[in-house]
Protein backbone atom coordinates (compact mmCIF):
# COMPACT_ATOMS: atom_id res chain seq x y z
CA UNK A 1 0.00 0.00 0.00
CA UNK A 2 1.37 3.53 -0.67
CA UNK A 3 -0.93 5.32 1.76
CA UNK A 4 -0.30 5.32 5.71
CA UNK A 5 -3.58 4.16 6.75
CA UNK A 6 -6.15 3.58 3.22
CA UNK A 7 -6.73 3.46 0.03
CA UNK A 8 -8.95 3.62 -2.67
CA UNK A 9 -7.60 1.61 -5.78
CA UNK A 10 -9.71 2.55 -9.23
CA UNK A 11 -9.34 0.14 -11.82
CA UNK A 12 -9.53 2.27 -15.19
CA UNK A 13 -9.61 -0.50 -16.97
CA UNK A 14 -13.05 -1.86 -15.72
CA UNK A 15 -14.28 1.96 -16.43
CA UNK A 16 -13.46 1.57 -19.85
CA UNK A 17 -14.41 -2.36 -20.22
CA UNK A 18 -17.88 -0.84 -18.60
CA UNK A 19 -18.54 1.57 -21.38
CA UNK A 20 -17.66 -0.68 -23.89
CA UNK A 21 -20.35 -2.70 -22.73
CA UNK A 22 -23.40 -0.43 -22.17
CA UNK A 23 -22.20 1.18 -26.00
CA UNK A 24 -22.50 -2.83 -26.84
CA UNK A 25 -26.17 -2.76 -25.52
CA UNK A 26 -27.15 0.37 -27.66
CA UNK A 27 -26.57 2.25 -30.59
CA UNK A 28 -26.88 5.20 -29.33
CA UNK A 29 -23.63 7.51 -28.64
CA UNK A 30 -22.40 7.35 -24.65
CA UNK A 31 -22.45 10.44 -22.22
CA UNK A 32 -20.22 8.87 -19.06
CA UNK A 33 -21.56 10.87 -16.27
CA UNK A 34 -18.35 11.66 -13.86
CA UNK A 35 -20.57 14.22 -11.47
CA UNK A 36 -19.70 14.13 -7.31
CA UNK A 37 -15.49 14.09 -8.99
CA UNK A 38 -16.49 10.55 -10.83
CA UNK A 39 -18.65 9.34 -8.28
CA UNK A 40 -15.91 9.24 -6.18
CA UNK A 41 -13.29 7.58 -8.15
CA UNK A 42 -11.77 10.89 -9.72
CA UNK A 43 -13.47 12.65 -12.66
CA UNK A 44 -10.54 13.41 -14.54
CA UNK A 45 -9.12 9.81 -14.91
CA UNK A 46 -12.61 8.58 -14.94
CA UNK A 47 -13.51 10.75 -18.10
CA UNK A 48 -10.04 9.28 -19.80
CA UNK A 49 -10.96 5.99 -19.44
CA UNK A 50 -14.77 6.60 -20.32
CA UNK A 51 -13.37 7.75 -23.03
CA UNK A 52 -11.38 5.00 -24.32
CA UNK A 53 -13.90 2.78 -23.82
CA UNK A 54 -16.13 5.21 -26.31
CA UNK A 55 -17.76 7.20 -24.52
CA UNK A 56 -18.43 10.62 -26.74
CA UNK A 57 -19.61 12.98 -24.20
CA UNK A 58 -19.68 13.29 -20.39
CA UNK A 59 -21.85 14.71 -17.71
CA UNK A 60 -21.48 16.87 -15.04
CA UNK A 61 -23.61 18.91 -12.26
CA UNK A 62 -22.05 21.84 -12.17
CA UNK A 63 -20.00 24.99 -13.64
CA UNK A 64 -16.83 24.08 -11.67
CA UNK A 65 -16.99 20.20 -12.64
CA UNK A 66 -17.62 21.13 -16.08
CA UNK A 67 -14.36 23.32 -16.15
CA UNK A 68 -11.96 21.41 -14.22
CA UNK A 69 -12.51 19.14 -17.10
CA UNK A 70 -10.94 21.46 -19.57
CA UNK A 71 -8.16 22.82 -17.78
CA UNK A 72 -7.64 19.17 -17.30
CA UNK A 73 -6.83 19.20 -21.29
CA UNK A 74 -10.26 17.30 -22.23
CA UNK A 75 -12.07 18.53 -24.94
CA UNK A 76 -14.60 15.87 -25.70
CA UNK A 77 -18.42 17.56 -25.21
CA UNK A 78 -19.58 18.18 -21.66
CA UNK A 79 -23.02 18.58 -20.97
CA UNK A 80 -23.64 20.62 -17.45
CA UNK A 81 -27.17 20.51 -15.77
CA UNK A 82 -27.69 22.47 -12.33
CA UNK A 83 -26.76 26.02 -12.23
CA UNK A 84 -28.26 28.80 -9.96
CA UNK A 85 -29.00 32.47 -10.70
CA UNK A 86 -24.92 32.99 -10.25
CA UNK A 87 -23.42 30.51 -12.52
CA UNK A 88 -20.67 32.39 -14.51
CA UNK A 89 -22.29 31.27 -18.12
CA UNK A 90 -19.57 32.83 -19.73
CA UNK A 91 -16.54 30.84 -18.56
CA UNK A 92 -18.93 27.57 -19.67
CA UNK A 93 -19.92 29.29 -22.74
CA UNK A 94 -16.00 30.05 -23.31
CA UNK A 95 -14.96 26.53 -22.23
CA UNK A 96 -17.75 25.30 -25.34
CA UNK A 97 -19.65 23.78 -22.33
CA UNK A 98 -23.33 22.50 -22.72
CA UNK A 99 -25.70 24.42 -20.66
CA UNK A 100 -28.96 22.43 -19.21
CA UNK A 101 -31.71 25.07 -19.27
CA UNK A 102 -34.98 24.01 -16.67
CA UNK A 103 -36.98 27.18 -16.84
CA UNK A 104 -37.42 30.08 -19.37
CA UNK A 105 -35.95 32.23 -16.17
CA UNK A 106 -33.02 30.38 -16.11
CA UNK A 107 -32.83 30.82 -19.89
CA UNK A 108 -32.81 34.95 -19.46
CA UNK A 109 -30.11 34.82 -17.23
CA UNK A 110 -27.93 32.94 -19.46
CA UNK A 111 -28.16 35.10 -22.18
CA UNK A 112 -28.07 38.31 -20.08
CA UNK A 113 -24.99 37.00 -18.44
CA UNK A 114 -23.33 36.44 -21.71
CA UNK A 115 -23.93 39.88 -23.21
CA UNK A 116 -22.80 39.23 -27.02
CA UNK A 117 -23.29 38.61 -30.63
CA UNK A 118 -21.82 35.54 -31.76
CA UNK A 119 -18.07 35.20 -32.92
CA UNK A 120 -17.14 33.97 -36.62
CA UNK A 121 -13.62 34.34 -36.40
CA UNK A 122 -11.66 31.74 -38.39
CA UNK A 123 -9.92 31.31 -34.41
CA UNK A 124 -13.29 30.29 -33.11
CA UNK A 125 -13.29 27.12 -35.68
CA UNK A 126 -9.88 26.32 -34.67
CA UNK A 127 -11.06 23.88 -32.34
CA UNK A 128 -13.78 21.71 -31.74
CA UNK A 129 -16.78 22.55 -28.95
CA UNK A 130 -14.34 25.48 -27.98
CA UNK A 131 -15.90 27.99 -30.12
CA UNK A 132 -16.88 31.60 -29.41
CA UNK A 133 -19.87 31.86 -31.08
CA UNK A 134 -23.58 30.92 -29.46
CA UNK A 135 -23.73 28.85 -26.53
CA UNK A 136 -25.16 25.67 -27.00
CA UNK A 137 -27.85 24.70 -24.29
CA UNK A 138 -30.32 21.96 -23.99
CA UNK A 139 -33.67 22.12 -23.19
CA UNK A 140 -35.19 19.59 -19.96
CA UNK A 141 -37.86 18.85 -19.54
CA UNK A 142 -39.64 17.23 -16.56
CA UNK A 143 -41.43 13.87 -17.61
CA UNK A 144 -42.47 12.80 -14.25
CA UNK A 145 -39.38 13.04 -11.65
CA UNK A 146 -40.72 15.83 -10.59
CA UNK A 147 -37.31 17.73 -9.95
CA UNK A 148 -35.06 19.58 -12.94
CA UNK A 149 -36.68 20.52 -16.00
CA UNK A 150 -39.97 22.20 -17.17
CA UNK A 151 -43.15 21.13 -16.13
CA UNK A 152 -45.81 20.68 -18.88
CA UNK A 153 -46.88 24.00 -17.25
CA UNK A 154 -43.62 26.20 -18.04
CA UNK A 155 -42.32 24.00 -21.43
CA UNK A 156 -44.37 25.93 -24.09
CA UNK A 157 -42.91 29.48 -22.48
CA UNK A 158 -39.08 27.36 -22.44
CA UNK A 159 -39.48 26.73 -26.23
CA UNK A 160 -40.84 29.62 -26.79
CA UNK A 161 -38.07 31.77 -25.86
CA UNK A 162 -35.14 29.25 -27.19
CA UNK A 163 -36.34 29.52 -30.03
CA UNK A 164 -36.26 33.85 -30.07
CA UNK A 165 -32.44 33.42 -29.23
CA UNK A 166 -31.84 31.09 -31.40
CA UNK A 167 -32.82 33.40 -34.41
CA UNK A 168 -31.36 36.19 -32.96
CA UNK A 169 -28.06 34.11 -32.65
CA UNK A 170 -27.75 34.12 -29.30
CA UNK A 171 -27.93 30.81 -28.44
CA UNK A 172 -28.23 27.14 -30.47
CA UNK A 173 -30.62 24.43 -28.84
CA UNK A 174 -28.42 21.23 -29.31
CA UNK A 175 -30.55 18.54 -27.55
CA UNK A 176 -33.54 18.54 -25.48
CA UNK A 177 -33.59 16.07 -22.30
CA UNK A 178 -35.47 14.22 -19.61
CA UNK A 179 -34.32 11.84 -16.81
CA UNK A 180 -36.02 9.01 -15.78
CA UNK A 181 -37.28 7.72 -12.16
CA UNK A 182 -38.05 4.40 -12.16
CA UNK A 183 -36.09 3.12 -14.78
CA UNK A 184 -34.61 0.17 -12.15
CA UNK A 185 -38.05 -1.06 -10.98
CA UNK A 186 -41.21 0.20 -13.39
CA UNK A 187 -42.02 -0.28 -17.38
CA UNK A 188 -45.15 1.23 -16.58
CA UNK A 189 -43.28 4.40 -15.34
CA UNK A 190 -41.07 4.33 -18.15
CA UNK A 191 -43.66 3.99 -20.41
CA UNK A 192 -45.82 6.68 -19.21
CA UNK A 193 -42.05 9.12 -19.26
CA UNK A 194 -41.36 7.91 -22.61
CA UNK A 195 -44.47 9.06 -24.14
CA UNK A 196 -44.20 12.86 -22.28
CA UNK A 197 -41.11 13.11 -23.61
CA UNK A 198 -41.95 12.45 -27.30
CA UNK A 199 -44.78 14.83 -26.63
CA UNK A 200 -42.21 17.60 -25.48
CA UNK A 201 -40.30 16.78 -28.41
CA UNK A 202 -42.94 16.74 -30.99
CA UNK A 203 -43.76 20.68 -29.11
CA UNK A 204 -39.98 21.69 -29.57
CA UNK A 205 -40.03 20.72 -33.63
CA UNK A 206 -43.39 22.86 -34.33
CA UNK A 207 -42.31 25.64 -32.26
CA UNK A 208 -38.78 25.43 -34.90
CA UNK A 209 -36.32 23.55 -33.05
CA UNK A 210 -34.22 21.35 -34.57
CA UNK A 211 -31.81 19.57 -31.47
CA UNK A 212 -29.29 16.72 -32.64
CA UNK A 213 -29.71 15.18 -29.49
CA UNK A 214 -32.56 13.56 -28.02
CA UNK A 215 -31.79 11.61 -24.43
CA UNK A 216 -33.78 9.92 -21.58
CA UNK A 217 -32.11 6.70 -21.13
CA UNK A 218 -29.93 6.52 -17.95
CA UNK A 219 -28.09 3.34 -16.77
CA UNK A 220 -31.15 1.18 -16.09
CA UNK A 221 -32.83 1.73 -19.21
CA UNK A 222 -29.61 1.32 -21.20
CA UNK A 223 -30.09 -2.64 -20.31
CA UNK A 224 -33.89 -2.33 -20.14
CA UNK A 225 -35.77 0.37 -21.97
CA UNK A 226 -34.11 0.48 -25.70
CA UNK A 227 -37.15 2.84 -27.07
CA UNK A 228 -35.78 5.14 -24.45
CA UNK A 229 -32.11 5.63 -26.26
CA UNK A 230 -33.12 7.97 -28.83
CA UNK A 231 -29.86 9.83 -29.95
CA UNK A 232 -27.61 9.38 -26.38
CA UNK A 233 -27.70 7.68 -23.46
CA UNK A 234 -26.37 8.78 -20.49
CA UNK A 235 -24.68 6.08 -18.41
CA UNK A 236 -23.97 7.05 -14.64
CA UNK A 237 -23.36 4.39 -11.44
CA UNK A 238 -23.41 1.67 -14.76
CA UNK A 239 -19.77 2.94 -15.55
CA UNK A 240 -18.14 2.46 -12.38
CA UNK A 241 -19.33 -1.55 -12.17
CA UNK A 242 -22.15 -1.34 -10.44
CA UNK A 243 -25.58 -3.38 -11.75
CA UNK A 244 -27.88 -0.47 -11.93
CA UNK A 245 -31.03 -3.17 -11.88
CA UNK A 246 -31.47 -4.63 -8.67
CA UNK A 247 -31.67 -8.93 -8.64
CA UNK A 248 -29.94 -8.65 -12.96
CA UNK A 249 -26.78 -8.72 -14.12
CA UNK A 250 -25.09 -7.62 -16.85
CA UNK A 251 -21.50 -8.37 -16.74
CA UNK A 252 -20.34 -4.88 -15.32
CA UNK A 253 -17.23 -4.83 -13.43
CA UNK A 254 -16.77 -2.95 -10.20
CA UNK A 255 -14.08 -0.22 -10.42
CA UNK A 256 -13.02 1.08 -6.70
CA UNK A 257 -11.72 -0.91 -3.79
CA UNK A 258 -11.14 0.08 -0.38
CA UNK A 259 -8.35 -0.69 1.49
CA UNK A 260 -6.89 -0.48 4.58
CA UNK A 261 -4.34 -2.64 7.12
CA UNK A 262 -4.97 -3.60 11.18
CA UNK A 263 -3.51 -1.26 13.35
CA UNK A 264 -3.75 -2.59 16.62
CA UNK A 265 -4.93 -6.45 17.87
CA UNK A 266 -5.70 -6.73 21.38
CA UNK A 267 -7.47 -10.46 22.90
CA UNK A 268 -10.25 -9.64 24.98
CA UNK A 269 -12.65 -12.34 27.38
CA UNK A 270 -16.04 -12.66 26.71
CA UNK A 271 -18.39 -9.57 28.20
CA UNK A 272 -15.97 -6.86 26.65
CA UNK A 273 -17.50 -3.76 25.31
CA UNK A 274 -16.63 -2.22 22.23
CA UNK A 275 -16.79 1.38 21.21
CA UNK A 276 -19.42 4.00 21.89
CA UNK A 277 -22.44 3.03 24.33
CA UNK A 278 -20.90 -0.46 24.15
CA UNK A 279 -23.46 -1.34 22.02
CA UNK A 280 -21.48 -4.52 21.28
CA UNK A 281 -20.05 -7.06 23.95
CA UNK A 282 -18.34 -9.97 22.97
CA UNK A 283 -20.02 -13.38 23.65
CA UNK A 284 -16.79 -14.95 23.70
CA UNK A 285 -13.32 -14.95 23.84
CA UNK A 286 -11.78 -12.95 20.74
CA UNK A 287 -9.60 -10.80 19.57
CA UNK A 288 -10.18 -7.44 18.15
CA UNK A 289 -8.78 -6.01 15.03
CA UNK A 290 -8.78 -1.65 14.65
CA UNK A 291 -8.77 -0.21 11.43
CA UNK A 292 -8.14 3.31 10.73
CA UNK A 293 -11.29 3.88 8.76
CA UNK A 294 -14.24 5.95 9.92
CA UNK A 295 -17.75 7.77 8.89
CA UNK A 296 -15.52 10.42 7.96
CA UNK A 297 -13.76 8.46 5.25
CA UNK A 298 -16.93 6.91 4.36
CA UNK A 299 -17.82 3.79 6.00
CA UNK A 300 -21.47 4.39 7.00
CA UNK A 301 -22.32 4.36 10.55
CA UNK A 302 -25.45 3.72 9.98
CA UNK A 303 -23.68 -0.12 9.13
CA UNK A 304 -22.61 -0.64 12.43
CA UNK A 305 -24.12 -3.75 13.70
CA UNK A 306 -24.29 -5.46 10.11
CA UNK A 307 -21.45 -5.03 8.16
CA UNK A 308 -18.24 -6.95 7.39
CA UNK A 309 -14.86 -6.83 5.82
CA UNK A 310 -12.44 -9.20 4.45
CA UNK A 311 -9.70 -9.92 6.74
CA UNK A 312 -7.00 -12.82 6.54
CA UNK A 313 -9.38 -14.28 3.76
CA UNK A 314 -12.67 -14.57 5.14
CA UNK A 315 -15.11 -12.29 6.17
CA UNK A 316 -15.66 -10.71 9.52
CA UNK A 317 -17.94 -8.44 11.16
CA UNK A 318 -17.56 -4.90 12.62
CA UNK A 319 -17.92 -4.52 15.98
CA UNK A 320 -19.85 -1.87 18.07
CA UNK A 321 -20.32 1.60 15.95
CA UNK A 322 -18.15 2.96 13.52
CA UNK A 323 -16.26 5.63 14.96
CA UNK A 324 -15.33 8.63 13.11
CA UNK A 325 -11.73 7.90 12.45
CA UNK A 326 -11.73 3.74 12.85
CA UNK A 327 -13.81 1.40 13.60
CA UNK A 328 -13.34 -2.07 15.28
CA UNK A 329 -13.35 -5.88 13.29
CA UNK A 330 -14.39 -8.96 15.32
CA UNK A 331 -11.65 -11.12 13.95
CA UNK A 332 -12.55 -14.30 16.53
CA UNK A 333 -9.83 -16.85 16.55
CA UNK A 334 -8.27 -15.77 13.48
CA UNK A 335 -4.22 -15.06 13.52
CA UNK A 336 -4.11 -11.30 13.24
CA UNK A 337 -1.09 -8.98 13.35
CA UNK A 338 -0.32 -5.21 12.86
CA UNK A 339 -0.20 -4.45 9.60
CA UNK A 340 -2.39 -7.00 7.81
CA UNK A 341 -4.37 -5.80 4.48
CA UNK A 342 -8.11 -5.31 5.40
CA UNK A 343 -10.65 -4.81 2.28
CA UNK A 344 -13.73 -3.29 3.17
CA UNK A 345 -14.55 -3.26 -0.03
CA UNK A 346 -14.38 -4.13 -3.55
CA UNK A 347 -15.34 -6.36 -6.97
CA UNK A 348 -16.26 -9.25 -4.60
CA UNK A 349 -13.86 -11.57 -6.42
CA UNK A 350 -12.21 -12.94 -3.79
CA UNK A 351 -14.99 -12.64 -1.22
CA UNK A 352 -15.24 -9.00 -0.30
CA UNK A 353 -18.06 -6.71 0.73
CA UNK A 354 -19.43 -4.60 -2.60
CA UNK A 355 -20.32 -1.07 -2.70
CA UNK A 356 -24.15 -3.07 -3.00
CA UNK A 357 -23.41 -4.89 0.34
CA UNK A 358 -22.33 -1.84 2.05
CA UNK A 359 -25.61 0.16 0.74
CA UNK A 360 -27.81 -3.15 1.54
CA UNK A 361 -25.98 -2.38 5.21
CA UNK A 362 -26.38 0.94 5.43
CA UNK A 363 -30.24 1.39 4.04
CA UNK A 364 -28.65 3.37 1.00
CA UNK A 365 -27.72 3.15 -2.36
CA UNK A 366 -24.48 2.46 -3.99
CA UNK A 367 -24.14 5.81 -5.47
CA UNK A 368 -23.86 7.15 -1.60
CA UNK A 369 -21.34 4.81 -0.72
CA UNK A 370 -18.64 5.42 -3.34
CA UNK A 371 -19.11 9.28 -3.51
CA UNK A 372 -19.07 9.07 0.04
CA UNK A 373 -15.19 7.87 0.49
CA UNK A 374 -14.06 10.69 1.90
CA UNK A 375 -10.87 13.29 0.48
CA UNK A 376 -8.74 11.58 3.39
CA UNK A 377 -8.56 8.44 1.30
CA UNK A 378 -6.00 8.92 -1.40
CA UNK A 379 -6.89 7.42 -5.12
CA UNK A 380 -4.31 5.16 -6.76
CA UNK A 381 -4.69 4.45 -9.89
CA UNK A 382 -4.25 1.02 -11.80
CA UNK A 383 -3.31 1.59 -15.75
CA UNK A 384 -6.52 1.11 -18.31
CA UNK A 385 -6.60 1.03 -21.91
CA UNK A 386 -4.42 3.63 -23.85
CA UNK A 387 -7.23 5.94 -26.04
CA UNK A 388 -6.96 5.28 -29.64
Amino acid sequence: MTSELAEAVVDLAAVTGNVELIGGATSAAVMAVVKADGFGHGAVPAAMAALAGGATWLGVTSAAEALALREAGITAPVLSWLHGPYTDYAALAAAGIDVSVNAADQLHTLVQALGRAPSTTENDKKVPFLSGGPVHVQLKVDTGMSRGGAGADGWPELVSWARKYEREGALAVRGVWSHLATADTSPIGVAAQAAAFAEAVAWARDAGLRPDLLHLANSAAVFTAPRTHYDLVRAGIAVYGVEPVPGRTFGLRPALSLRTHVTLVKRVPAGTGVGYGHDHVTARPTTLALIPLGFADGVPRAAGGRAEVLLGGVRRPLAGRVAMDQCVVDAGDLDVQPGDPVTVLGPGTHGEPTAADWAAWAGTNPHEILTGIGPRVPRRYAPGKERT
